[in-house]
Formats: C-alpha cells, sequence, structure tokens
C-alpha cells in the first residue's frame, strides 16, 4: 500500500490533497472495503513518510466528502453504503435488519392543524387535529436523516406515549400503512442539515416526500425527509408494463 499512497515529488498538489485523492481511489477500488477501519494515523504517517498532521488534513477532507467517519476511541472507519429497501418499511426496522440499532432525537412533538397542503396529501379538513413529529434519525449513533412526519392525531397515543419509532406506535392501535406513494429528488444541505449531519453546507442530500395509507386506501402519514445522500441509495424493482 506504500506505493499507492506515497506522494508523487513531481506533483505540485498539497500533499494532504493527495493523499485524500489516493485514500479516495482506494475506496473506490474497493481495496478498502466499506466498513474497515482504515490504518492509525501514525501506521498511515510511517507507510507514507507523511506527518501526522498532514495525514489528519487529509483524513477530516474525506470525512467532510462523508467517505469517512471517526467512532471515538475506536478510529476511522470507511463509510458504508445503506441500501434502502423496495418496500414499506421504517428507520427503525431499517436500521435494525441492517444489525445498526436505531435512535431518535426528538426536534418537535406536538399538536397542530395542517397546513393546506398537508390537508391535501393526507385528505382531511384542516381543521383536523394533527400530530407534528420532527426526529433526526441515527443509526449506531450516527445522524443519518431528518423526518417531518405529520399524523392525523386519531391514529397515535397520547404523545407522551409516544415511543422512538412511528410505525410500531401506529401499528400497536391497528392503523400501521400497508402501502404508498414516495418521491425522491436530489437537493443541496442547509446550513442546519449540515450542522446536523456534520457535513459541508451543499452536500448531497435526498430529499424524500411520502404518504403512506392502510388497506383501505386511507392516507395515515405525510412525512418529508431528507437523507444523507454520500450514505443512501434507493432501490427500485422493475418490470414491463
Amino acid at each position: 500500500m506504500r506505493d499507492k499512497l506515497a506522494p508523487q515529488p513531481e506533483d505540485s498538489t498539497p500533499i494532504y490533497l493527495q493523499l485524500a485523492r489516493k485514500l479516495r481511489e482506494q475506496i473506490a477500488s474497493g481495496s478498502i472495503d466499506p466498513g474497515n477501519a482504515l490504518p492509525s494515523e501514525r501506521n498511515l504517517s510511517d507507510l507514507t513518510g507523511m506527518s501526522r498532521v498532514t495525514i489528519r488534513k487529509a483524513i477530516d477532507k474525506l470525512i467532510e466528502e462523508g467517505l469517512l467517519f471517526r467512532k471515538h476511541g475506536s478510529g476511522t472507519f470507511v463509510a458504508p453504503r445503506i441500501e434502502a429497501p423496495a418496500f414499506l418499511s421504517g428507520f427503525s426496522d431499517d436500521a435494525r435488519r441492517r444489525g445498526d440499532k436505531p435512535g431518535v432525537i426528538w426536534m418537535m412533538k406536538a399538536y397542530a392543524s395542517p397546513t393546506e397542503d398537508e390537508a391535501a396529501m393526507l385528505e382531511i379538513p384542516v381543521v383536523t387535529k394533527v400530530a407534528r413529529l420532527s426526529r433526526i434519525r441515527l443509526s449506531d449513533g450516527e445522524p443519518l436523516a431528518i423526518e417531518h412526519a405529520v399524523v392525523p392525531a386519531r391514529f397515535l397515543p397520547a404523545l407522551e406515549e409516544l415511543g422512538d419509532s412511528l410505525y410500531e406506535a401506529l401499528g400497536t392501535h391497528g392503523y400501521r400503512p400497508v402501502k404508498g406513494q414516495q418521491r425522491i429528488r436530489a437537493s443541496l444541505a442547509t446550513p442546519t442539515e449540515a450542522g446536523i449531519f456534520s457535513v459541508k453546507e451543499n452536500a448531497e442530500v435526498l430529499r424524500i416526500e411520502r404518504v403512506t395509507r392502510l388497506g383501505d386506501g386511507t392516507p395515515v402519514e405525510f412525512t418529508r425527509s431528507a437523507y444523507r445522500g454520500d450514505r443512501y441509495e434507493f432501490m427500485s424493482d422493475l418490470r414491463c408494463e
């Protein structure tokens, strides 16, 4: 690996950017597998002859790009890509299916009236009482998504009884959705989103609008989300008409 990471004297690019590029190439080629740890800064310094300050600057650059992440006390790891399933599922279920531990940071949990847009998506009058739920979704402690959900209050328990999983709460009361539609588009992180995700401003995010329904077609949930674009791939099955 020394030959693949060593700086090129004839290259006028700053050395830390040379190393960042070479590490990026190793990750892209599969030579360093997603989820695996990088060698320590000391080992990389010994391997390449670069100073630890240079090593750290290169690693920080790739962390900003979302290719690497640090685990406190464990080291620096190659960020895995997450394949979101093509079937209706909640964030918590997806995380557990991958073997990760889901978590939540609540930003808002309150009753309100829907906006005209929200009422139209949920097919309810604007005077209907809804629960407005805003959360940062964590997987193994890492923020991966920001979700803003609007749900008719009659489908949910009292807000003080609501746990971290919306779909589990809906299912407990017999209102777990069984079908839905969602739109996905590429966008750029706002300053607030960048701060939450610990990525640079204008990093890629995936914006998702989802409406889920009961078996009889009744809308249950309208959610707008932002997912880290460097970590997620959404898969769909295709078929001929």
